[in-house]
């Protein structure tokens, strides 16, 4: 695999990684609306690298169910923890933002809430459903957590039928035990597989790399989304959050993720994202098509 060592450790980020800063009326316009009415997007909280081109698209990504997981995945910035109460207002809270955004295109993910016994599902069904009320022209992408596979829970998403369903595969097989403690890399591959079986017209994944997977590794990922039918794969370079989290074993070059596209695209995927910046949302509102 093609990447940028120094003495086996990554040196300083690389040129490719370096990103301009967000620009555009439509970009300023949003920004103000954020700040003026507190809304939450991830785009902006998260600190995506792509926050100005999705938002002068006129798409952007929120996040449901609070900000504190029940999980403690060893690449994600979110907190870990007990989660706050569900707030039973946000769903329309959400749908409102969009509203006041002029929203195209919206993407819903959300922390993992293992204690709760329908694990938020509810809340993402409610969610979809205000959205769809009060912005009928507005596309959606549900980004969502595992359900710990349960298939009448993840019915609650194939009811409000978003236009493209997408759950992350996050890394290589070897790697999951390490990269998402409490997750299962066939369990992943079985909630994509049961989704496309109910119907949902476009399923979609994500891959990060640079936590220690070999090219190999990552082409067998690729064929195993293809062999459960998902239609959109996403590869992007992995950063750390903090000194806490998994280190960064290698920073990919721009022609080794060329590689991986042209060899998704020959696997069969309706659309591949990979580039270093490359986020799950990234061209989102492309992936409807």
């Amino acid at each position: 695999m093609d990447s940028v060592l120094e003495n086996n450790l990554p040196i300083g980020k690389p040129k490719w990684l370096k990103v301009k800063l967000p620009i555009g009326q439509k970009y300023t316009e949003l920004r103000s609306l954020v700040d003026k009415y507190n809304l939450n997007t991830i785009c902006a909280s998260g600190s995506c690298p792509n926050m100005g081109e999705c938002w002068g698209e006129g798409t952007a990504t929120f996040m449901i169910l609070g900000n504190i997981c029940t999980r403690s995945c060893g690449f994600c910035g979110v907190k870990t923890g007990r989660p706050e109460t569900v707030d039973w207002d946000e769903p329309e809270k959400v749908a409102r933002s969009i509203k006041l955004m002029k929203i195209k295109h919206a993407v819903i993910t959300s922390v993992d809430r293992d204690d709760l016994k329908d694990m938020g599902s509810i809340i993402w069904f409610e969610t979809v459903q205000a959205i769809r009320r009060m912005n009928p022209k507005t596309t959606l992408e549900t980004l969502i957590p595992d359900f710990q596979g349960n298939e009448k829970i993840i019915d609650r998403i194939v009811v409000a039928n978003p236009e493209v369903v997408s759950h992350n595969v996050e890394t290589v097989r070897r790697l999951t035990r390490e990269v998402r403690i409490q997750a299962k890399y066939d369990r992943s591959l079985q909630v994509l597989r049961y989704l496309k079986q109910q119907g949902i017209k476009r399923t979609k994944s994500g891959i990060m790399l640079g936590l220690g997977e070999k090219e190999e590794e990552v082409i067998q990922t690729m064929q195993d989304l293809r062999n459960n039918n998902v239609d959109i794969v996403t590869i992007g370079q992995y950063l750390q959050p903090s000194k806490k989290h998994l280190p960064v074993k290698e920073y990919i070059t721009p022609e080794q993720f060329e590689k991986y596209e042209k060899i998704g695209k020959e696997l069969g995927f309706r659309h591949v994202e990979s580039g270093a910046l490359v986020r799950s949302s990234y061209h989102a509102e492309k992936h409807i098509l």
